[in-house]
């Protein structure tokens, strides 16, 4: 189980634990937080789960692929090296402490 805080784009927090297996995307909507859509469930067949990762954990995560790399083109506002899409991010104990950031909106 990871601890991970997502912040709305209004800058509310929500702290929650999330399972091991599941998604980044996962854990916001199972727990009913605001900003992040996943209108495709979770296959990165749009850009709905967009997210800005704090600083410093852009080099802990995985590298993106060519697929999300795709699709962040399609988001909302997207950065070059902070944007990721939640759906493509497993967690792991190693992602205990995460934070994400919502973009002002989902596209």
């Amino acid at each position: 189980m990871a601890k991970i805080t997502y912040i709305e784009f209004g800058g509310k927090e929500h702290v929650v634990d999330v399972p091991n297996g599941l998604t980044v995307m996962e854990g916001a909507r199972d727990n009913g937080i605001p900003g992040i859509e996943a209108d495709c469930g979770g296959a990165c067949a749009c850009s709905t789960c967009h997210v800005y990762v704090a600083a410093d954990w852009v080099e802990k995560l995985p590298a993106k692929d060519a697929m999300e790399q795709d699709m962040l083109d399609f988001a909302w506002n997207p950065d070059p090296v902070r944007s990721r899409l939640t759906c493509q991010l497993k967690v792991t104990p190693a992602l205990d402490g995460l934070v994400v950031q919502m973009p002002e909106k989902q596209i």
